[in-house]
């Protein structure tokens, strides 16, 4: 009668008495290590976390907002979610503009004349291929971000009044209440050098046009302390 040996594997991937001493004989490879699953971390729940200034400092505008009543309990987390919330608020309002915004035709009325009357805005008429309306919108370029809470837009002067004469570009014309409070007509309306600081003095020195929106409006004595610590590209 024929002597059978049977190799088999009780469970999948379990190592027989057979496998084992192969193994010794160096007949096959070393036996890969037992399979152990992670340990089990349950998700960290928001309820779970510490309610504390880093948690609220997480906290979207709107999920503070509905944070309202819920910390009624702790008067320093809900002043702290007041402060949070007012910064979140200002900050959006300051972040308004921050560029010179194109527009066209029939966008004019909506942009600028119809902008709330807390806004000033600044309106430069140019053309393509015009050196002086090129340096003119670097200067608003600049003055734009550092005054975001002035809306500063340019549109093709045909565009804005038809037939305007190429020879009175670039023009900028001040809004505000939806009446013009200022025309400029011609780069040498902003002194013998145009920069940004030339270009701020002359929008302030009737009106305050420039808003950065942290002090407030801009006067003329306020352009000018700034711009003893302002690093202006051009000047």
């Amino acid at each position: 009668m024929a002597d059978y040996h049977f190799v088999y594997k009780d469970v999948e991937g379990a190592s027989t008495q057979w496998d084992d001493i192969q193994r010794k004989l160096g007949n096959l490879p070393a036996k890969p290590p037992a399979f152990k699953p992670a340990p089990f971390t349950p998700a960290e729940d928001d309820e779970s976390k510490p309610k504390d200034k880093a948690w609220i400092d997480e906290k979207t505008e709107e999920e503070l907002e509905d944070l309202e009543d819920d910390l009624d309990d702790d008067r320093f987390l809900e002043d702290y979610r007041k402060k949070r919330l007012a910064e979140m608020r200002e900050a959006a309002k300051i972040a308004k503009f921050g560029s010179v915004i194109p527009i066209s035709g029939s966008d004019f009325v909506r942009e600028v004349s119809q902008a709330p009357q807390d806004v000033w805005v600044v309106v430069l008429l140019y053309k393509d291929g015009y050196p002086e309306c090129r340096l003119l919108l670097q200067c608003l370029e600049d003055l734009a971000k550092l005054y975001p809470a002035t809306k500063f837009v340019k549109i093709i002067s045909t565009e804005c009044i038809p037939n305007y004469p190429d020879r009175n570009l670039p023009t900028i014309l001040v809004y505000n209440s939806s009446a013009v409070k200022a025309t400029y007509v011609g780069i040498h309306s902003f002194g013998r050098r145009c920069t940004p600081e030339s270009v701020a003095l002359i929008l302030c020195q009737s009106d305050p046009v420039l808003n950065d929106g942290h002090g407030g409006e801009q006067s003329t004595e306020a352009v000018l302390k700034g711009s003893g610590r302002t690093s202006w590209r051009g000047s």
